[in-house]
């Protein structure tokens, strides 16, 4: 099983790469994030790679990082999710994003990736989420950005309480985004809904 493949680049596409390897040329697949680390035609490169063997055929699946190759790994073993969706999603996304949308179960940012539907979304979060977490606290990655969490709670206590007070959901969504966007501080829930009061009164 090869894991790692180091050698010259003899040619470069987005989708795939060969690497002339001691007079051999392996043609790797790869996703767009390791396409964009890589160096110029003729230039040495190393690739960690998975190999997925099938009856008819031997791919190979390069990454610049290890990180993106284990994520991969985890994906295909999701099912519904074969390695061209997973080459996909990674595609479309870093590796760390992708761990923290996992591992907070933000399915919201994981519909945003090119491909990826509400179930698939769904199914990634139920199966990978222990154990993108344990990843994660295994190699001191951060979880999801807490300064945001609370930002997004405030938000929608904010807006809880101004449907509760006879706006509608949409209404009230804008008019918070526009204080949002003006604030030029953090702001407190009252502070929020006062602000947000005067542009839907208007």
């Amino acid at each position: 099983m090869i894991a790692l493949i180091k050698g010259k680049i003899v040619y470069k596409g987005i989708s795939n790469v060969v690497v002339d390897t001691q007079g051999v040329g392996y043609r790797i697949f790869i996703p767009l994030t390791t396409f964009y680390e890589l160096p110029e035609s003729g230039q040495m490169v190393t690739l960690h790679i998975h190999t997925n063997v099938k009856q008819d055929a031997i791919n190979l699946f390069g990454f610049y990082t290890l990180q993106e190759r284990d994520l991969f790994q985890l994906m295909i073993s999701v099912s519904g999710i074969g390695p061209k969706i997973a080459m996909n999603i990674l595609s479309g996304i870093s590796a760390n994003d992708l761990l923290q949308a996992i591992s907070s179960g933000n399915l919201g940012k994981l519909v945003s990736i090119p491909g990826v539907g509400k179930k698939m979304a769904e199914r990634l979060i139920l199966e990978l989420k222990e154990k993108v977490i344990k990843k994660m606290i295994a190699e001191n990655i951060p979880a999801a950005d807490t300064e945001h969490k609370a930002s997004e709670i405030v938000k929608e206590d904010a807006l809880s309480a101004l449907v509760n007070l006879g706006y509608k959901s949409n209404a009230a969504k804008d008019a918070l985004d526009k204080v949002l966007q003006a604030a030029e501080q953090k702001l407190a829930v009252d502070q929020l809904l006062k602000k947000t009061l005067k542009i839907l009164a208007g």
